[in-house]
């Protein structure tokens, strides 16, 4: 096999230097990159002898063993996957990769005396952006004793800036943006919004991007996908869906009330974040009650999802979806639909044997490669999480991708849909393009007030 340009680069980064980010963009082949780097450090150069690779769930169950038996590397893959007995059998195993989801990292590390791993790989870091995270406090703790770290990820500050110290600080343990986040703050952020002694937003100082980027440039690579592929188009369409005038009369009483009675049942929105969450649930055809039950709304959803697959006869399709209850609506309208649940899920929709595919975006945002099996998606329901969207969007349009790919986003009119397209569009993240939603009904309705008690929770009141 031989590896593009752009890749040969990065895999003489990873062999020459101890500790290295690639930041490369979705669908550039991080995995085969790294593989191969792995291959000459253990068979070549005998410099390696066994490499830990932390990973999502899904991530490792398939993709890292199916990418060595796809290009036939002469690398045994051993997964740390399930109870605690098969990790531990797993772990007395001989073998050149071990692969363990990032979840189990602290049981790693709580439970492993002498580290066995010459080579730490972290697929997708940006799940180890939080210093607070166990995981995180972990590695951080083993760091000393790991020879080679290599981090991989396509979106390295989902959130801004701020993300980017602790995986920095797991490459170097300090030495280019500061020993603690603190120091990494006070260089190069101000306070931004608070409330007394609380900050809820750090904001950059002028040049900050570009004097943190040349503070890592020796060791972080980072790579854009459309200044290396040539990958087909991709089409990103609204289809506009119209509820029932009195459908559309509940959903503003709750939007403007903040609860709702309806078919005996009390819905109520406490919070910014519950009232959207809501009226996103209403938007996708229910709403749960007090209890957590759902109350079905409508179908509107159901019915222009079922005019898109009956318009597509022939071709496989992708849904995603995000409240528990979309699910259960999707399968009631398509029994035959089938949940990406295994890895035999991911093969078989490859395989072109899986019609309807129902995907959460969060099960399938890193890393899996599911451009073999079709190019139509369909976002069944919104969500405000950008790098969720772009990770899910790239799970298709990537390397290996023949078709056009064709991006359908199911948009109730009149709904908070909406707020949250303006916000994919505009690239605000999360909790941002939520508080700007909110801010706008609040305008639209002028009788609130709202006050943000803490970065998690915004309390909404009526005056």
């Amino acid at each position: 096999m031989k590896l593009r340009p752009y890749q040969a680069y990065a895999c003489q980064q990873i062999i020459d230097k101890p500790a290295c980010a690639l930041f490369l963009d979705m669908g550039l082949g991080k995995t085969l990159t790294t593989l191969t780097a792995i291959d000459e450090l253990i068979n070549e150069r005998f410099e390696v002898g066994r490499v830990l690779v932390i990973a999502p769930l899904r991530v490792a169950e398939t993709t890292w063993p199916d990418e060595v038996q796809k290009w036939g590397f002469d690398l045994k893959v051993v997964k740390i996957l399930g109870c605690k007995s098969v990790r531990r059998n797993a772990l007395q195993q001989d073998a050149d990769i071990f692969v363990i989801n990032r979840e189990n990292v602290p049981w790693l590390c709580e439970n492993v005396k002498d580290w066995p791993f010459d080579m730490v790989v972290i697929d997708e870091s940006s799940s180890f952006k939080n210093p607070q995270a166990k995981r995180f406090k972990c590695l951080k703790r083993i760091r000393p004793l790991i020879h080679r770290l290599v981090l991989l990820t396509g979106t390295p500050t989902p959130n801004g800036l701020m993300d980017l110290w602790s995986q920095m600080y797991l490459i170097d343990r300090g030495k280019r943006l500061g020993k603690t986040i603190g120091k990494y703050r006070e260089r190069w952020f101000y306070p931004g919004s608070g409330y007394g002694h609380v900050v809820y937003e750090w904001v950059p100082k002028e040049h900050a991007h570009e004097e943190i980027y040349k503070a890592i440039s020796d060791v972080a690579i980072s790579m854009k996908s459309e200044d290396y592929l040539s990958l087909p188009p991709v089409i990103k369409n609204e289809v506009h869906v119209k509820l029932d005038d009195w459908a559309l009369y509940e959903y503003k009483k709750l939007e403007r009330e903040l609860m709702l009675s309806i078919k005996d049942k009390d819905i109520v929105a406490a919070t910014a974040a519950a009232l959207s969450n809501k009226l996103l649930q209403f938007a996708d055809g229910f709403c749960y009650d007090e209890s957590g039950e759902p109350v079905v709304m409508h179908g509107k959803k159901l019915d222009a999802l079922q005019e898109i697959v009956e318009d597509n006869e022939r071709k496989n399709v992708m849904v995603f979806y995000w409240f528990k209850e979309d699910l259960a609506m999707l399968k009631g309208r398509f029994p035959k639909a089938r949940e990406l649940k295994t890895a035999d899920d991911v093969r078989d929709w490859n395989a072109g044997k899986v019609p309807l595919l129902l995907v959460h975006p969060a099960s399938a945002g890193h890393g899996l490669n599911l451009q073999q099996g079709g190019s139509l998606a369909v976002w069944y329901s919104m969500t405000w999480s950008l790098e969720l969207y772009q990770q899910a969007n790239k799970r298709l349009h990537r390397s290996g991708q023949e078709h056009t790919v064709v991006i359908h986003h199911l948009v109730a009119d009149g709904t908070m849909d909406a707020e949250v397209m303006k916000a994919l569009e505009s690239k605000r993240e999360g909790q941002d393009g939520l508080l700007e939603a909110i801010k706008a009904r609040i305008l639209e309705y002028g009788g609130w007030r709202w006050t943000r008690e803490s970065t998690q929770h915004i309390k909404v009141t009526t005056t």
